[in-house]
């Protein structure tokens, strides 16, 4: 039974267990109709994706061996990002899905594939395809929703703590490679539950750190070491920092709009207690939102701008989710539920606007107007440093203004 986390309105209620189901086989149909057409054109993509990618990064690397030169700085830095976004978005994610192990070519295949990220394949093919996959958008399993360091529904129950989460959503961002190595490894759990010590973390923090250390050495070390003769080595070294950064952001930002824009939904974790294939559907479904744009813009999300299609079928060509996405959409429609779609600025905003709402006390930020913002201001300091009790009438008195404001 898929279960929605509680909201005024449940937007499965018109579904019946039938009705469920018959999405489950219409979805199949869909993924068997791509899975039989599989063949050399998608073949022929990914290489030229690899191809590109990899001229790109050499030739943006060769350009900022003369970066103090300030064109040369732009151009290779432009370059250097571009690759590193490719790198990461539509080429490692979907080869380490899987996506492309039907061709049977060991250099393109989610066994063998290495990619530019803190984080090792092994790790993040465990915390990803395994876990966030699997348990999509179900508080208290999926710890891809907020990477277990943020609030991400009402019901979940509001701590001073929350106050922080978008200075800390926002550091995450700007290092988000590192968050998500640690992220991969469970250093938060590892730490809380003081295992850090033991043999299997160690085998793994191991190898994170080697990965960091041969990725750092290349940016920081061997390329800046080799722009020393044209005088270029501070501005090589920037150059390979600014492209992290671009990468990181850009990744963080196509990301958090695949589940966290408001409207997207979370389950509860009996969500998935006998769960039909019909229900596992549903839930990839409504758990995921989509960015509208341009092919350039998809490919350099990895189409993961097609997110739906993604997780209903994250194992088919990201190449192909374009052609199947009208078809899913009608699905959508013909069983009137909500395909959550917009523009890339549009669903960024949406999700900020999620991490700062729910970092205050359920209702806060709607209930508080210029007016009377000193005594909203008060009340969030009472909520900040007050006991429970503090803390639930507040709660208490804010819903009952965020009632009145919608009667209003």
């Amino acid at each position: 039974m898929t279960v929605i986390q509680k909201k005024p309105t449940n937007p499965i209620a018109h579904l019946t267990p039938e009705d469920i189901e018959q999405i489950g086989i219409e979805l199949d149909a869909i993924r068997q109709d791509v899975i039989d057409s599989r063949g050399e054109n998608d073949a022929a993509y990914i290489r030229r994706v690899i191809d590109v990618q990899r001229k790109v990064e050499l030739g943006s690397r060769a350009v900022l061996l003369f970066s103090a030169f300030p064109p040369a700085w732009v151009l290779g830095t432009l370059g250097l990002s571009v690759s590193k976004i490719l790198d990461n978005m539509e080429i490692g994610h979907n080869i380490l899905h899987g996506q492309w192990d039907w061709m049977r070519d060991p250099k393109i295949h989610s066994t063998t594939w290495e990619w530019d990220s803190a984080t090792p394949a092994e790790q993040w093919k465990h915390s990803h395809n395994e876990l966030h996959h699997t348990y999509t958008n179900v508080i208290g399993k999926d710890n891809d929703l907020g990477y277990g360091i943020m609030r991400v529904d009402e019901d979940q129950p509001w701590h001073p703590f929350h106050l922080g989460q978008p200075l800390w959503n926002f550091v995450n961002m700007l290092f988000f490679e590192y968050g998500i190595a640690a992220y991969d490894l469970e250093l938060g759990g590892a730490i809380k539950k003081k295992q850090t010590k033991d043999p299997e973390f160690q085998r793994r923090l191991k190898q994170v750190l080697g990965k960091i250390r041969k990725q750092a050495t290349k940016d920081y070390v061997v390329h800046p070491a080799l722009s020393i003769p044209t005088g270029s080595f501070l501005s090589t070294l920037a150059a390979n920092f600014v492209a992290n950064t671009v990468r990181n952001v850009w990744s963080h930002s196509i990301i958090i709009c695949g589940h966290f824009p408001e409207g997207v939904e979370t389950f509860e974790r009996r969500s998935i207690e006998g769960e039909t294939r019909g229900e596992w559907y549903v839930r990839q479904m409504l758990g995921s939102a989509n960015i509208s744009g341009s092919k350039a813009m998809h490919i350099l999300s990895g189409n993961l701008s097609h997110q739906i299609e993604h997780h209903v079928f994250p194992d088919l060509p990201s190449n192909r989710y374009a052609e199947i996405a009208p078809r899913v959409k009608a699905l959508f429609e013909k069983y009137e539920l909500n395909y959550h779609s917009a523009p890339m600025p549009q669903q960024v905003a949406s999700a900020w606007h999620k991490v700062v709402r729910l970092s205050l006390p359920n209702g806060w930020l709607a209930t508080t107007k210029v007016s009377n913002a000193p005594q909203q201001l008060k009340m969030l300091y009472k909520m900040a440093t007050g006991g429970p009790r503090v803390r639930r009438a507040a709660q208490a008195r804010l819903n009952q203004q965020a009632r009145k404001a919608q009667a209003a």
